[in-house]
């Protein structure tokens, strides 16, 4: 195994921890993809977080549509949604979905989030949208959520929950955090007469600040990694 696909296992295994400590997601119904060449790496199905090892993380074929898998366990059973992502989105590096109680709550009202507040246009536009309902982990939920995900980094799945996607895990997990932030405030909003929501001028303008705003690339990542160089030869000695 690669080493870069090694860490991206590791990786998966500690942002489906993350998930849980952050208070997004509850037990073992969230899951997380990553892309890595031509393949996807997904968290496997119904397995503790805590128990996983790198080994336990399915890989799964880009293009292949089969349900066919790499490795001792099954994907999660929401692959399918993963799979489009990251197959049909450039911008998409990583898949982060969970159970969020408040993003969970507005889903059961299919209630889309609207520009309640300007960080709305952390996700692409002037709304989060609710995609309709299907069985989870069907083909007509994929589609569902594809559409609603159009020129969005993130959608709520009604009756079921969320879905953010990211240029790598680290803006993802961001994503989905700062989503379930928005959805508890747009939540306690209502209760005490709705927001004022902002206009479509405000959220454009928010769009353009946004240009060298949110989850920066360290310092590390930007810098272009050094090439090695050839070893120089040492002259051989005349006898």
């Amino acid at each position: 195994m690669k080493k870069a696909e090694l860490a991206l296992r590791e990786e998966i295994i500690a942002r489906c921890k993350e998930m849980n400590a952050s208070g997004i997601n509850q037990g073992t119904s969230g899951n997380i993809s990553v892309r890595f060449e031509d393949r996807m790496l997904i968290s496997p199905s119904a397995t503790p977080y805590d128990q996983m090892t790198p080994d336990m993380i399915a890989s799964v074929g880009l293009d292949d549509t089969s349900g066919r898998y790499e490795g001792p366990l099954k994907p999660s059973t929401e692959w399918r949604f993963h799979q489009k992502l990251l197959h049909g989105r450039p911008d998409a590096g990583a898949v982060v979905h969970a159970h969020p109680t408040y993003c969970t709550t507005l889903a059961i009202a299919r209630k889309e989030i609207p520009s309640c507040h300007y960080m709305v246009a952390a996700f692409g536009g002037n709304n989060v949208r609710c995609a309709g309902y299907a069985t989870f982990g069907s083909e007509e939920l994929s589609e569902l959520a594809i559409e609603a995900m159009t020129d969005r980094t993130a959608c709520l799945l009604a009756n079921h929950g969320m879905i953010a996607i990211g240029e790598n895990l680290a803006k993802a997990m961001w994503r989905a955090i700062e989503l379930e932030t928005i959805a508890k405030q747009y939540y306690l909003s209502l209760v005490i007469g709705g927001p004022v929501l902002l206009s479509d001028a405000a959220i454009d303008d928010t769009h353009r600040g946004f240009a060298g705003y949110g989850l920066q690339d360290s310092e590390a990542d930007k810098k272009p990694k050094p090439r090695r160089r050839a070893p120089k030869k040492t002259p051989a000695k005349r006898k």
